[in-house]
Parts: C-alpha cells; sequence; structure tokens
C-alpha cells in the first residue's frame, strides 16, 4: 500500500511539474482557475512546447504511460498538430538503458558475455521501446542478428502502475452509473494480462514465430526468424531486418514504393489476420512496421515487436464479420440483430430502434475517403448509443478496436484517400465463401476426418455391447421399473448408434468420393 501511495503521488508530481493541469483546462474557457493554479505552482517552468512537456511526462511516468502516447500518437485527426508531432517521438526515441546493464542482463541470461557469444556486439542501442531496447550483432556465422534485452526492473513498476489501474477501475464501476456496464475492472484485467505477457520475451519469440508462419507463404508481410539457442525470458535474438520505417513516406517514395498498394496491404494484412488466423500483432503502431526495399522483397510489410498479440475464437470471429459485412452492406438490421442474438445487447432490445440508431452513427461516413472521416469520432458515437441501449463492453475485444485505429492512423498517413469500405469488402465476402461454401466444407471435412476414423473401428464392438445389454434386460424388464428404464435407454442406444453406422458409412463414401474427385482433378 505503501509504494502505490508512493507511486500515486510521484503521478501527482510529475502532472504538475510539467504543467499538465495547463494542458487538460486549455479548452476550456477558465482563466481564473489557470491564474490559481499558476499561483500556486509558481516554481515550475511552463516555457516548453506543450507536446514537449506531455512527451516528457509520459518518459518520465514509464512504459504503461509511454505505450499510451504511442496509441495516442496514430489518431493525428483528434489531436493538436503539435502534440501528434511530439507523441510520434515516441515510438521509437524512448530513452535507453545504461549498455552495461544491458550486458549484464545478456551475460546472466545466455550464460556469457556478448563478446564470446558474437563475432560483433553494437553497444549502442539502435532502438528504445517502453519495455525492451535493441542492439546490432552478428554471429560466428556471419549472420546479422538484432538483440533485444528487457528493461531492468520493469515489473516492479508495471505492478504498481497495474495496481493504481485495477483501483481506479473500481472507482470507476462504484462511482460512475456506466462504469459496470463497461466492465472496467475486467478491461484493466485483459491489459494487465497482455502487459506481463509481453515482460516475457520467450513468448514474445513464441509469438513471432506463430506469424511467421501463418505468413510463410505471403507477398504482404515478413517477420524475423528467430534463434532460439540464443532466447531466454528477459533476452531474444532475431534476425536483422533491413527496411525504411513506415512512417517515413517521402524516403518511401523516393525509393518508388507505391503508398496506395502499400496502404490497401495493410489493411487486408489486418483482416487476414483477424479472420483467417484469429491470430494478430496487437502492437502495429509506426515504429513496429518497415517496409521492405530489397529486389526480391520490394514494398512488403516487415513486422517488429511481436510482445502484444490478440486472439479470438470462432465465436469472435464469425461474429466479428457478420457485423463487419452487414457494416460494408449498409444492412443495420443484421448489425441490431448479431448484437442481440450474441447477448451483447438486452434481449428485450428492440431491433428497429437499435438499428435506427446504428444507421445514424455509421451513415455519414460511407463513400469517403479516410481524410474526411474519422473512427475516433465514430466510436464515440457508438459509445453513446451503446449507452443508451446497454450494451456491453466486450474486453476480449479491446485490442481488437485499439489494433483497428493504429490500421486507421497508418492508412491515413500513407493513402488519405483510402477507401476503407471498398477496399476491405471483397476480402471479407471471400472469407465469408471460403467458411461457409464448398471450400469450408472441404477443409472442415480434413479437420473432422481424423476424429471419425478413430470413432468407426469402434462401432461394431460398441453395438455388440449394446445389443448384448438389451438381450439381458429385456429378460428381466418385468421385474423391476428400473430395468424397464434400461431397456428405453438401451434402445434409444440403439437407435444413436444405427444412426452413427449409418451416416458413417455415408460419410466414409463422402470421404472416398472427395479423395477421387481431388485426385481426378490433379490431372
Amino acid at each position: 500500500m505503501l509504494l502505490r501511495s508512493l507511486r500515486l503521488f510521484k503521478i501527482v508530481r510529475v502532472a504538475i511539474r510539467y504543467g499538465l493541469d495547463e494542458i487538460a483546462i486549455s479548452g476550456f474557457d477558465t482563466p481564473r482557475i489557470t491564474r490559481f493554479l499558476n499561483a500556486i505552482f509558481f516554481w515550475r517552468d511552463l516555457s516548453r512546447p506543450r507536446g514537449e512537456r506531455l512527451r516528457r511526462a509520459l518518459e518520465d511516468l514509464g512504459p504503461i504511460f509511454v505505450k499510451f502516447g504511442q496509441v495516442l500518437s496514430t489518431r493525428r485527426d483528434l489531436l493538436p498538430l503539435d502534440i501528434a508531432d511530439e507523441l510520434m517521438r515516441l515510438q521509437d526515441r524512448v530513452p535507453p538503458f545504461d549498455s552495461d546493464l544491458a550486458i549484464a542482463q545478456i551475460q546472466k541470461s545466455l550464460g556469457a558475455h556478448p563478446d564470446a557469444l558474437f563475432a560483433t556486439f553494437d553497444r549502442t542501442p539502435i532502438a528504445s521501446a517502453s519495455i525492451a531496447q535493441v542492439h546490432f550483432a552478428t554471429l560466428k556465422d556471419g549472420t546479422e542478428v538484432a538483440v533485444k534485452v528487457l528493461r531492468p526492473g520493469m515489473r516492479n513498476t508495471i505492478d504498481h502502475d497495474i495496481g493504481l489501474m485495477h483501483l481506479a477501475a473500481d472507482w470507476v464501476e462504484r462511482l460512475w452509473a456506466d462504469g459496470r456496464r463497461l466492465k472496467a475492472k475486467d478491461v484493466v484485467a485483459e491489459f494487465d494480462k497482455y502487459l506481463h505477457d509481453e515482460l516475457d520475451l520467450m513468448r514474445e519469440a513464441a509469438n513471432a514465430s506463430q506469424l511467421r508462419r501463418n505468413f510463410a507463404n505471403s507477398d504482404l508481410l515478413m517477420v524475423p526468424e528467430m534463434y532460439w539457442d540464443y532466447c531466454s525470458s528477459s533476452v531474444i535474438v532475431m534476425e536483422r531486418m533491413h527496411g525504411i520505417p513506415i512512417s517515413q513516406t517521402e524516403r518511401l517514395r523516393a525509393e518508388g514504393v507505391d503508398l496506395s498498394k502499400l496502404s490497401r496491404d495493410g489493411v487486408e494484412i489486418f483482416f487476414t489476420q483477424v479472420f483467417r488466423d484469429g491470430f494478430f500483432h496487437a502492437d502495429m503502431h509506426p515504429g513496429n512496421i518497415l517496409v521492405s526495399t530489397a529486389p526480391a522483397t520490394f514494398g512488403r510489410y516487415i513486422a517488429l515487436d511481436f510482445g502484444i498479440v490478440g486472439t479470438l475464437t470462432d465465436f469472435d470471429k464469425d461474429y466479428l464479420s457478420q457485423n463487419f459485412l452487414a457494416f460494408f452492406r449498409r444492412d443495420y438490421k443484421r448489425v441490431a440483430e448479431a448484437h442481440i442474438e450474441s447477448g451483447w445487447a438486452p434481449k428485450d432490445t428492440r431491433v428497429d430502434e437499435l438499428e435506427a440508431a446504428v444507421r445514424a452513427c455509421c451513415e455519414p461516413i460511407f463513400d469517403r475517403p479516410l481524410k474526411d472521416i474519422s473512427f475516433g469520432q465514430v466510436l464515440l458515437r457508438l459509445f453513446q448509443t451503446s449507452r443508451r441501449f446497454n450494451v456491453e463492453v466486450q474486453p476480449q475485444l479491446v485490442l481488437l478496436q485499439k489494433t483497428l485505429l493504429n490500421v486507421e492512423g497508418l492508412g491515413r498517413q500513407l493513402d488519405p484517400e483510402l477507401d476503407l469500405w471498398k477496399t476491405a469488402k471483397p476480402y471479407l465476402e471471400r472469407w465469408m465463401t471460403e467458411q461457409i461454401g464448398w471450400r469450408g466444407f472441404v477443409q472442415q471435412l480434413k479437420i473432422e476426418v481424423p476424429r471419425y476414423s478413430r470413432l468407426l473401428p469402434q462401432l461394431p464392438r460398441l453395438a455388440h455391447q449394446a445389443l448384448t445389454m438389451a438381450t439381458q434386460a429385456n429378460k428381466h424388464e418385468q421385474n423391476t421399473e428400473l430395468l424397464k428404464r434400461l431397456v428405453a435407454e438401451q434402445r434409444r442406444t440403439n437407435l444413436l448408434l444405427g444412426v452413427i453406422v449409418y451416416f458413417g458409412g455415408g460419410l466414409i463414401g463422402g470421404i472416398i468420393v472427395v479423395q477421387l474427385l481431388l485426385h481426378f482433378l490433379r490431372f
């Protein structure tokens, strides 16, 4: 409790030092309050620009606040440009920690000094982020690698900040009418989980390996290979990737990269991760994305930093696909029905009223390029609508919402004329066809065949056991009521087994037919 109080005191002290109170009330006509605060805190220096003061405050407060600033930096349509430009520096220019600490961490984790592990090791970090920093190195065989080292003392700092967030969430649910509906405590718990996952670099390496496997045959996205012999929970070594940061649009143009195609590819990568794989990079701010300019991989995205990924269940994917597709088709009635069917809106909600409310939020943004719309404003209006209809916030989709805003921010930088709806709609329609049509049936059949192959050989034995039990039960069915119920149960079992045998035989025949068709189609 003492440590938490000290952390809260530091937050207040940093906010006062950098004049965050002045920034917060700058949009209101409160000259008297401003003069009063300046009189109380006469000792502070507010001569620096407000954007720089905000950035420095977030850096002083630590990783959670830095990540908050990273998310804000992608919302140039919602922030004043001076603040957005300054927060952009949080993407890859967080102050590094001492290289001697990094070397000590490597030696402790991998059991040897970097000079013994690598042919070369650059003591100067190439990038520094809120959780870790990166050094370039070369393996003994000449392979260029990047060495990521966890910041010392991160766990204690994050534990204290998360504790304060849990306390704040509890107050929100107690004191605010919308607090329970928004599931503030569940949302913080979800963020807590992902943030602590990010502290385990082995988990990050595994995430990268999975994403690399998902896009192994893709022409859109590249993911670095992990060198497992040099990986631990606080140090990982990966393939060094060469590319231009996606935020440097002028350099990309100079290299001949088609920014319009790049923005469309980004949308496809996002929807592929979400709907095909249910496994998506959930920290897609510009500091984590490069673009390859090598001849063999020209124009491909390069993903970095896999500490935070999101996963979706089949139910989530089905629900989201129906909603996205209904949005793109302007079928607001289907959107309303999906919310009620999923339980996100109360069962007694009137479909026509929810349909009308959603139409009022979304209709103005269709057929307009990204430069003329803002998902931030749309989400705000949807939030107001959800409060009216008591729609519950789903914590498992918080990361998806954050990632969608990141994707919009990237698209806005690359191609303000991008029509998100026309770009995404064909992909979603194709995905739905693959899931529900003939391709989906064949794919599902391949998944289910191994399960049935284990069951079908057992059917004769199960049927024999059932018949034997039925015969024994028939001899004594008049003795007790219990045996009568047993006979009835066995008859139902026999019927079920008969149905299984019937359809099992049909399934085997169907599999044979499918295999024959596939065989002949090859020729």
